[in-house]
């Protein structure tokens, strides 16, 4: 009686389809898990944007001289441009900007635009409005006014 003490190749191949066929339908799910994630919290993020642009107008009665250096739009001074509900700034997945300031400082749209050019971007109206370009193109028609279209 000898004992074999190893596996076969036909066995270490069979463990490795299984490993592969796995890996090629979990991969996918994970990342779409991960997008999702990453716009949840930038969600959370204009959400909270928001609530500090509101602050700004009740100290200041307008919207405007919200950004950086007292402009209109661009980078906020009101918080720090990172996400704020969780990341760092090394991690961030989200740049969060005054998109377009209008009615003289009395409505405002904020942004948040991925890292990753071919997901799209999340705004938030003053008129409480959310819309994400779902196709990416920098356009939002009617039917992306939602958040999860």
């Amino acid at each position: 009686m000898s004992a074999n003490g190893g596996f076969s190749l036909m066995e270490l191949m069979i463990a490795v389809a299984i490993v592969g066929i796995v890996s090629t339908v979990a991969y996918p799910s994970y990342q779409s898990y991960m997008i999702d994630s990453k716009r949840s919290v930038a969600q959370a993020d204009l959400m909270t944007f928001a609530a500090q642009m509101e602050r700004h107008k009740l100290a200041n009665f307008s919207y405007a001289g919200a950004a950086n250096e007292g402009g209109d739009t661009g980078e906020p001074a009101i918080f720090s441009h990172h996400s704020p509900a969780s990341e760092s700034a090394d991690n961030k997945a989200y740049n969060l900007t005054i998109d377009s300031l209008s009615g003289g400082g009395t409505a405002y749209r904020v942004k948040a635009q991925p890292l990753v050019a071919s997901q799209g971007a999340l705004y938030y109206y003053s008129d409480g409005r959310k819309a994400w370009d779902q196709n990416a193109d920098g356009a939002i028609s009617a039917s992306e006014f939602c958040w999860r279209c």
